[in-house]
This record gives structure tokens, sequence and C-alpha cells, in this order.
């Protein structure tokens, strides 16, 4: 195979992992002070986001994340489905790949983008795979795969590399 450069690729089948999320508790508590003990800028005049971030904004992020948000409740959401890991051009990739139920599920990928995550697609899984549930045709269904991006949630970050066409040209197909 050849990229748009006309470099050649080594083509390999990849092993998959099983994977399932299971952060230990101490390590999200350490985050949770982290974000608690996070000291703000002074606040500006400003209560736009012309001059970056707006500060109530962030204040109630922080307040969310350490006081609402229910990280096992969403850790148990992900794990509903099946997840895996493979190596791809050196590094992880994290991905949920739910198998659809009809006779001939067609494949979909579904990426996200920055600063989004898989927890984007949640809500889409069941309907796209089990389209006779939710009052469609079996022939519908789909075949769902939906990969964490190099960087983000499970998957590796990359360490040198840029990842573009070439490496979704080697990788990703």
């Amino acid at each position: 195979m050849l990229t748009e450069k006309g470099e050649n690729c080594v083509e390999s089948k990849p092993a998959v992992r099983p994977f399932r999320i299971d952060i230990p508790q101490q390590t999200i508590d350490h985050i949770l002070q982290r974000v608690r003990e996070t000291r703000f800028p002074e606040r500006l005049d400003a209560t736009d986001w012309s001059y970056g971030a707006n500060w109530d904004y962030m204040k109630e992020l922080a307040t969310y994340w350490t006081t609402r948000y229910d990280w096992r409740k969403t850790e148990s959401r992900l794990n509903r489905f099946p997840q895996f890991v493979t190596q791809i051009e050196g590094f992880d990739i994290h991905f949920i790949h739910a198998r659809g139920k009809g006779p001939r599920p067609m494949p979909l990928i579904l990426t996200h983008g920055w600063p989004g995550s898989i927890v984007e697609f949640l809500e889409v899984i069941d309907p796209l795979t089990d389209p006779s549930r939710f009052g469609s045709s079996p022939e519908d269904a789909f075949d769902v795969v939906i990969p964490s991006l190099p960087g983000f949630g499970f998957s590796s970050k990359p360490k040198g590399k840029p990842v573009g066409p070439v490496t979704r040209a080697c990788g990703i197909h």
C-alpha cells in the first residue's frame, strides 16, 4: 500500500486486546483533590472569552467536576460496550466495537474531534447496532467502531510523530 507521498506502509495484523475501564479510586480522588486545590488567577474585568477562558465558566466547571460529576456512572456506561486496544504505528488505540444485530451489518466508524471523546457517541450505539429495538428494520444495523483518537481517552499519545493523513493511511483503514 502507498501513502499520499508514495511511501510504502508495512501491512500487518496488530493484536487486538480486550479492554475494560477500571480507574482506581485513589487516582480519581487525587485528580479531584488537584482540581479543588487549583489556584485561579485574578479575575479580569472582561466577562467574555476575549482574554482566554472565561473565569466564571472555569470556576463553575471546576465545581461541577468536584461536586456533581459521577465518574463511576460514566465508567459503567462506557463498560456496557465491548472495548479493545490495538497498536497502530507504535502507539495504542482504544476503541469500542459494538457489533450490529441484523443480517448484514454495515461497518461504521464514528470519530470524535478535539476536545471531544467517545462519550459523545454512547447514546447512538444501541440504535445503530440494534435498530429493531427502536422501531427500524434489522437490515439497517451497523457494526459500530468508535476509536479514541491518539492522545485522547485511553489511547496513547504519539511521541515525536505527527498524526495526520500519512498515519491514517498506514495504520487506520
